[in-house]
């Protein structure tokens, strides 16, 4: 019985595992499924491209040594030359011969010139630039209802006839506005700086991400009017052999919500708010391809494979279960998704987003537990729904809050049986046969409160049959002093039974009717049994089987026999001795059994005189040498009034066999 029980509740287990694997196995087919269609909007790349701007500034990293050096056109040199902007060429001119002089070994002037200015201007710069000075040009893209129209501007040819290389420092900006991509253009204005000042140089791809180099202001910098007294203004040689950037550079580089002049959000801007200047933004691509620094981002293969090994470490997390441990290992797998994705960068120069994987394996993981949830959820609402018929709400709680607490489809167990039965109900029914209603709210009134006092003291209601309920105690649930509530709760089913009896008496008066007397019988017995659901696969009921059951059952039967309202197996009286006057009463054999089982009720009151004799009664009647007339039967009547009933049938038994 035992290992066919093991092998149904191992296929029932078996049977659930299927199913939630199979479910897993779905969620994570359709996880993989939506974030392939998800990752084809533009707000999809978007967040992936902020995720690069956290990863690629998270160690702040900073311009390398010997790059370039910025000569801002800013406040203070505003006010210095107290001249109004544009400023005239021949200014540009004599800071492009001051810093040829210092030593500069390629000057970048990050300043349109494509409209003619003044003659002895535009002629004064003509004669300063040369091969080492790169002029910036620009291209915008009109577009409208008509056609789209692409304009270039680029230096004056006086300008380029004299040498001077034109570079176009147009950027390209994210859907969001940020600026984080290689320009799509050969003769960008940072790749010829680079090929201007002879450095080998990475030829990087159009698109490839930028590594930022800090916020505003972190490229060496000194003001325009400095870099034209570089002898007595800065330190010697500060322009030897660099690459010099001369650009508009605000002092305070300007709020992101109130833009500013050739200023740009880059990957810092989320740490700082603060709009980095074009000039720098040149050094910075400048850097990107001196040092080859650009990160280059994964192809889809490879970014497919990282979301599908997500969604199988997902997967693998809530194999067999969610819990506590579920947010735990999510929190470091999410943590790991980012260090790789930061490692990527670093060391591979490519940029796998932790986007994909992080949302794969969170809705793997968590979607999975929502499922585990839902259905603890639905369990406890069927554990409620089958249990609240036969137990106290008390223990329908603690099953639902712990249902490992329940075992299902039958297991031995040691239980205390309790059976009840009105005696001459049938007589009662036989009276009220013609008003059938009378006859159920009688029924009804007195199953109540009976049924009350058993669920109220832990016990479990089997089932009714007619005006009889079978209950036990220690299933589902343990209880230790499972014996001790039994045998209380039928003294108390006995109280009930005389209040809803003195109701009757009233309402039978009120009626000018006489009352029914209602009395029960009640037998306990403790042993083993199989307790579960047992049935068919259609209907079942939670019931237990056994000789104990049985034993129970007879004892109930037997009580009105011996005069008393409550008889009681011998282990369950062992096991409430310590807390009841126990006396036996006699020795019945039962269906199936060769040895005679000893019987008790409790009794109230009892002093020690009393019970001694009453033993000393019980062995002399086993004995057989108990005598009808003998003077015991009044004495114990007077002393142990309770069992005045029980006597009197012993002293009419051994009458009627013919004792003297």
């Amino acid at each position: 019985m035992r290992a066919e029980h093991k092998s149904r509740q191992a296929g029932l287990d078996s049977g659930q595992a299927g199913s939630r694997r199979l479910r897993l196995l779905v969620l994570s087919l359709t996880v993989l499924i939506a974030i392939s269609l998800l990752s084809r909007l533009p707000a999809w790349s978007l967040l992936e491209l902020r995720s690069f701007d956290y990863l690629s500034t998270f160690d702040d990293p900073r311009p390398p040594q010997g790059g370039p050096v910025i000569v801002a056109i800013d406040e203070p040199s505003l006010a210095d030359i107290n001249a109004q902007w544009p400023w005239p060429r021949s200014l540009h001119a004599e800071l492009v011969s001051q810093l040829r002089a210092a030593g500069a070994r390629v000057i970048g002037l990050d300043i349109i010139m494509a409209e003619p200015s003044n003659p002895e201007n535009d002629a004064a710069i003509a004669k300063a630039v040369g091969p080492d000075v790169v002029l910036a040009g620009d291209e915008t893209l009109i577009e409208t209802p008509q056609a789209s129209q692409l304009i270039r501007a680029t230096p004056l040819p006086a300008l380029t006839d004299a040498g001077a290389v034109t570079g176009i420092a147009s950027i390209d900006l994210s859907g969001d506005g940020i600026f984080r991509r290689i320009p799509g253009y050969e003769d960008g204005f940072a790749a010829m700086l680079a090929k201007a000042s002879g450095a080998a140089a990475e030829i990087l791809p159009a698109g490839r991400l930028i590594q930022s180099l800090g916020p505003a202001r972190s490229y060496p910098t000194v003001s325009y009017y400095q870099a034209l007294d570089p002898q007595n203004l800065l330190p010697p040689g500060y322009f030897k052999d660099r690459v010099v950037l001369v650009g508009l550079s605000l002092q305070n580089a300007p709020e992101i919500d109130k833009g500013g002049v050739d200023a740009f959000a880059t990957p810092y801007t989320v740490h700082t708010g603060k709009l980095v200047p074009g000039v720098e933004i040149q050094a910075t691509i400048y850097d990107n391809i001196r040092y080859g620094l650009s990160i280059r981002e994964a192809r889809l293969p490879a970014v497919a494979a990282c979301i599908l090994i997500s969604v199988l470490l997902a997967a693998l997390t809530v194999w067999r279960s969610t819990g506590w441990l579920t947010i735990v290992t999510s929190a470091a797998a999410l943590l790991a998704f980012a260090a790789a994705s930061f490692a990527g960068i670093r060391l591979g120069r490519v940029f796998v987003s932790p986007l994909g994987p992080t949302v794969a394996y969170i809705a793997v993981a968590f979607g999975q537990a929502a499922f585990d949830y839902a259905e603890e959820r639905r369990n406890k609402r069927q554990i409620i729904r089958a249990f609240a018929q036969y137990i106290s709400p008390d223990l329908v709680r603690r099953l639902s809050n712990d249902p490992s607490q329940l075992k299902l489809g039958g297991e031995r167990r040691t239980l205390s049986v309790l059976f009840s039965d009105v005696r001459g109900f049938t007589t009662i029914a036989e009276t009220l046969k013609d008003d059938p209603e009378q006859l159920t709210g009688l029924i009804n009134r007195l199953l109540t409160p009976l049924s009350d006092v058993v669920m109220d003291h832990g016990g479990t209601i089997d089932k009714y049959m007619g005006d009889c309920i079978m209950a036990f105690w220690n299933a589902p649930l343990d209880d230790p002093d499972h014996a001790l509530h039994a045998v209380r709760a039928s003294l108390a089913m006995q109280a009930a039974i005389s209040r809803l009896n003195g109701q009757l008496e009233r309402e039978a008066a009120a009626l000018g009717r006489k009352p029914h007397v209602l009395k029960m019988g009640v037998g306990i017995n403790t042993g083993e049994c199989i307790v579960g659901n047992m049935g068919s696969t259609r209907r079942f009921d939670y019931s237990c089987l056994g000789d104990s059951v049985n034993l129970a059952s007879r004892l109930e039967g037997a009580s009105k026999n011996y005069g008393v309202a409550l008889l009681l197996g011998e282990e369950t009286a062992r096991l409430v001795a310590d807390t009841y006057i126990i006396v036996e009463l006699d020795r019945i054999i039962v269906k199936g059994r060769t040895v005679p089982s000893p019987i008790f009720t409790v009794v109230h009151k009892a002093d020690a005189e009393a019970l001694a004799a009453h033993q000393a009664f019980i062995d002399a009647k086993y004995a057989g040498t108990l005598a009808p007339s003998h003077v015991i039967f009044e004495k114990l009547a007077g002393d142990i009034p309770e069992l005045a009933a029980y006597y009197a049938i012993v002293q009419d038994a051994l009458v009627g066999d013919g004792g003297e």
